[in-house]
């Protein structure tokens, strides 16, 4: 999504390509290595509308049997990453009493994840997606713990409230075990809501056309979601066999994918004849 955050002037051009990976090569530098480091400015035509067509990637569709699906918004996500200090030290000798252990407080943080989930109300979703300690060796306590948490929720007040319990939480936990533990916010967007003529005009097409459909949120993020502060958005969604993605198996029947490019540029139609 590097593209529609700058193209949207939501994040600078500068600040993306000096963006590095874990190998420490930047945006930039492997734009420049495939010929792709062109010169245009970005953003600097009209954009009428946008829509984007995509798997769900989750499983109501499929589960339902419904066709298509009229995406409504994306959910806000909050990312952050937590680091916890603690003491290595012997497991077999130092008591349980007197440990500072770095591991179980990460592993603390990830199960009150998923109790978090279950709080705020709303679409709240939860997870401790990386987690690693060090020494990493099965007799040593850790010293060291890192580990990333994904929230996601349609309403922002709720999102801040789960971004608040769970800060406060690793505070109280950091603090029981006698750790240290540091925060830093790696990602944080607003949920967003798509125009209603666009989400209108989906629906209106998928009925013309005989496909059952459903209004739903996107649960993860998409272009659209930074293209919707640009001009009127929208989206379209179609199934996924048992809702699997990011994963090797993720799959959408060819007949589901053809509802969808069927609904998609008689949308942009409408759109493109309207007064």
């Amino acid at each position: 999504m590097m593209g529609s955050v700058v193209w949207s002037k939501q994040y600078p051009l500068a600040d993306v390509l000096a963006a590095k990976d874990l190998d420490g090569i930047s945006v930039g530098e492997a734009l420049a290595t495939i010929g792709y480091k062109g010169e245009a400015k970005t953003g600097d035509f009209a954009v009428d509308s946008y829509l984007e067509l995509h798997i769900e990637q989750g499983p109501i569709l499929d589960k339902d049997k419904i066709n298509i699906g009229v995406v409504t918004g994306v959910q806000g996500i909050s990312w952050n990453e937590y680091t916890i200090k603690g003491v290595t030290n012997h497991a077999g000798t130092t008591p349980m009493s007197m440990r500072h252990d770095a591991g179980l407080v990460a592993t603390k943080i990830t199960t009150y994840a998923r109790e978090i989930s279950k709080t705020p109300g709303g679409n709240q979703v939860a997870i401790v997606g990386y987690i690693d300690f060090k020494p990493n060796l099965i007799n040593v306590i850790p010293d060291h713990a890192v580990g990333t948490i994904d929230l996601r929720n349609t309403d922002n007040e709720l999102l801040k409230q789960a971004e608040k319990m769970l800060h406060d939480y690793a505070l109280a936990a950091a603090k029981e075990e006698g750790t240290e533990i540091s925060y830093r916010s790696l990602v944080r967007f607003n949920p967003v809501v798509f125009a209603a003529e666009i989400v209108g005009a989906v629906e209106a097409e998928a009925k013309a056309q005989g496909f059952s459909n459903r209004h739903m949120p996107s649960g993860a993020g998409h272009d659209v979601q930074f293209m919707a502060g640009v001009c009127p958005a929208g989206m379209i969604f179609v199934p996924c066999k048992d809702g699997i993605s990011h994963n090797v198996t993720e799959y959408s029947a060819p007949e589901d994918l053809e509802n969808g490019a069927n609904v998609l540029p008689n949308v942009v139609y409408v759109r493109a004849m309207r007064q």
